[in-house]
């Protein structure tokens, strides 16, 4: 079965270290493209720590996505 999904080229690995240390700024947003997510996540520390957690559930998952909608994952 092929996968109809395709692959960012951002890297999985950088973007999980980006948001598990710097996530209340949204700094991974900003490495995938999503600018601005990435200044509201600045501007509300991550939406409390909460959308920042869940930016790291999601990557952790596979299932974020860059700006252009490509899946980030190992």
């Amino acid at each position: 079965m092929e996968n109809s999904v395709e692959k960012s080229p951002k890297e999985f690995v950088p973007t999980l270290i980006l948001a598990i240390l710097l996530g209340g700024f949204g700094v991974h947003r900003f490495y995938v493209g999503k600018i601005g997510t990435g200044i509201l996540m600045i501007l509300t520390l991550g939406g409390l720590g909460i959308w920042a957690l869940i930016d790291i559930i999601m990557i952790a998952v596979g299932s974020f996505t860059d700006k252009e909608g490509r899946v980030i994952k190992s």
